[in-house]
């Protein structure tokens, strides 16, 4: 379990709570620290002690830079960006401290606020958690919520939206789990889920939606101020199309954008294949490099690919072999 709110906010702790009650087996590794917006950018601390006190003062300042909750050695602290806890906790807590365990799936967040759109999805800390997951060949789901962000100690009972938003991220889990053979993964190999959820009024299940991330998903334009002489940011009017071409996938299904603002959840799916698809377009560009490729004489390169592409097969059979396993 990671996110990019930091170890102690509400949602994961709510999230973390609720898993563990069902009977899952759950190891969080979040960052010390708020570290929204930070995409999959695999920050490492340099320092070996932390220069500052954690998120809400949970560990003081001057503690190691990694450790775990004082109230619970299965919620890990490091003082890096979403993805390098990530990485962290899969190189280096859960070998050495639970050797016995082979993680099924990474959940991340549920995030302050949604992750909806491919725009976001870039920027997303909660996301960049995710899909490094999954480039590591772990099947991964990022949880984005639509209620403002609350320290998990504020949380005095199970009447509020994080709990309501963690509850709703722990159904669609068990979901997905249940309907997974004995021994199968959970997801297949290089695919994950967004999922978005809306503003809740109460304990309800919303509308679950399948959804794709193109479709009424915006993107920034740089808005300046005459007065201070700064820029900031504002969603683009009318909503941009490079962002929303619909090239890969169902283009039937409705945009996460859109079904998040009309109040349902939305699941989306993905993958870490960011080869554009065999269609005429495809082919357009392509032929405009093709004298360039036609033109290479040299062998230097044929004979490190054909070197690399036999390193390439074994390290796929590995990859398969484990994931049979």
């Amino acid at each position: 379990m990671n996110n990019d709110d930091g170890f102690g906010a509400g949602n994961i702790r709510e999230f973390y709570r609720i898993l563990k009650e069902a009977g899952h087996d759950v190891l969080m590794v979040a960052p010390a620290t708020q570290q929204s917006a930070q995409g999959g950018r695999s920050d490492f601390t340099t320092e070996a002690n932390l220069t500052a006190p954690t998120q809400y003062g949970i560990i003081p300042a001057g503690a190691p830079s990694i450790g775990t909750d004082p109230n619970d050695s299965n919620i890990w602290y490091y003082n890096g960006t979403p993805a390098a806890c990530t990485f962290v906790a899969l190189d280096y807590v859960l070998p050495r401290y639970y050797p016995d365990w082979t993680p099924d799936l990474l959940v991340s967040g549920p995030n302050f606020g949604i992750n909806a759109g491919p725009f976001v999805w870039t920027l997303s800390g909660t996301a960049g958690a995710t899909y490094s997951a999954v480039e590591r060949s772990v099947p991964a789901i990022a949880f984005s919520g639509s209620n403002p962000s609350i320290p998990y100690m504020n949380i005095t009972n199970t009447s509020n939206p994080a709990t309501w938003t963690a509850a709703i991220s722990a159904k669609i889990v068990q979901q997905f789990v249940d309907a997974t053979p004995e021994g199968a993964a959970i997801l297949p190999l290089g695919y994950g889920v967004n999922v978005n959820i809306p503003v809740l009024e109460s304990d309800t299940m919303p509308d679950v939606v399948a959804s794709r991330m193109t479709g009424d998903a915006d993107v920034d334009e740089a808005v300046y101020n005459e007065t201070s002489g700064l820029f900031t940011w504002a969603n683009i009017e009318p909503k941009a199309a490079g962002v929303n071409v619909c090239y890969n996938g169902d283009c039937s299904l409705p945009g996460e954008t859109f079904a998040v603002e009309n109040g349902a959840v939305s699941i989306s799916v993905f993958t870490v294949d960011y080869d554009a698809p065999s269609i005429p377009y495809t082919k357009l560009v392509t032929a405009k490099f093709a004298p360039l490729v036609a033109g290479n004489g040299t062998t230097t390169y044929k004979k490190r690919a054909a070197a690399a592409a036999g390193g390439l097969k074994k390290r796929a059979v590995s990859s398969r072999e484990m994931n049979r396993a």
